[in-house]
């Protein structure tokens, strides 16, 4: 049997994050490989791996590694499937790892989730496999569902403050709140469904939003393109993502707080691309896009990186159309220029 997915570890220290991955993917009944090499003392070795990985079938690769980490970087050089970036804390908390991930040249996107995040790196794999797997999807539905109900449950920590005074215990108890069930949902696509929904938070974004409609042109992927905040314009935020029921994967740009961001993976279970944008006080919100709590993952591309998340784009949904895969490994090596 083909895995569908690859793990790779930079190091066989990092197997505790790579371990929250493969226990999502045993949950989700995805197939998947694990191997160690490094992008700096066994490249050759890591080469050959990823090559004949993609040739025999993977279809997401995920890269987990600390300090230095670019390991995923020297991944998505010699593969045209989507490459997942998990950082790990080694040293200045991660953020030297975080960084190295990230922050990417054109056109090579690492999907990059939050620090020693290998759970929300498997989950991202499987919303990748599930643009293409309805049974995969309905999988990621269902857990995405048990860790709402955590969340739920949790209140119920509430009951055991017995020494506080003051804190009124049956004001608005959870069990008798009605809470409006998740919209998500699998429908029949229609020839009028885009591939992509790109949300801006302020139209300031839209300089970065266009360098994503530039590379969907000439990649010929369809996208529907909207400004609107989720704060400001809450109402129209959430009737915007049900229209856009349908679109296989959402690009969130927003150069404040990354509510955007934020929002989307509330309302959608489809793969969210975060770009985060550096507003006119020159703050970029990078932290904010990338790490996202458990079951929530953003793949979250360079600061402004718009072109980036156009290219990751391509990848996903070269998974299952070998004409998009042709174009992404001819920009990769230089042979067009996009």
């Amino acid at each position: 049997m083909v895995p569908k997915v690859m793990i790779i570890l930079g190091s066989s220290s990092d197997i505790a994050i790579a371990e929250k991955s493969m226990d999502v993917l045993e949950k989700l009944e995805i197939p998947y490989s694990l191997k160690i090499a490094s992008a700096h003392r066994t490249l050759n070795l890591l080469r050959e791996i990823v090559k004949q990985g993609t040739d025999a079938g993977i279809e997401v690769f995920i890269g987990i590694a600390g300090l230095a980490a670019h390991l995923p970087g020297a991944i998505a050089a010699y593969t045209p499937r989507p490459v997942i970036g998990v950082p790990v804390d080694v040293k200045t908390s991660g953020m030297d790892a975080l960084d190295s991930c990230v922050q990417m040249p054109y056109p090579s996107p690492i999907a990059t989730v939050g620090i020693d995040r290998g759970d929300n790196g498997a989950i991202l794999a499987a919303q990748f496999l599930g643009v293409h797997d309805k049974e995969i999807r309905q999988k990621v539905i269902e857990l995405r569902k048990e860790y709402r109900r955590k969340v739920i449950e949790s209140n119920k920590i509430v009951q055991e403050f017995e020494d506080k005074k003051y804190l009124v215990k049956d004001f608005l108890t959870i069990d008798n709140i009605k809470i409006e069930d998740e919209a998500y949902s699998i429908k029949d696509e229609s020839d009028d469904d885009v591939d992509v929904a790109i949300v801006a938070g302020r139209h300031s974004d839209l300089i970065t939003a266009k360098k994503v409609s530039v590379i969907l042109d000439r990649l010929k992927i369809s996208y529907d393109m909207k400004v609107v905040c989720p704060i400001r314009s809450n109402k129209k935020f959430k009737d915007y993502i049900n229209s856009m029921e349908n679109a296989k994967i959402f690009i969130g740009i927003s150069s404040n707080s990354s509510q955007v961001t934020g929002a989307l993976v509330g309302l959608t279970d489809r793969p969210v691309i975060g770009v985060p944008c550096i507003n006119e006080v020159g703050y970029q919100h990078i932290l904010t896009t990338v790490n996202m709590p458990p079951g929530v993952p953003v793949a979250t591309v360079g600061t402004n990186n718009g072109r980036n998340a156009a290219v990751l784009v391509g990848e996903i949904l070269s998974i299952k159309d070998p004409n998009i895969t042709e174009v992404v490994n001819k920009l990769k090596d230089k042979k067009i220029n996009l």
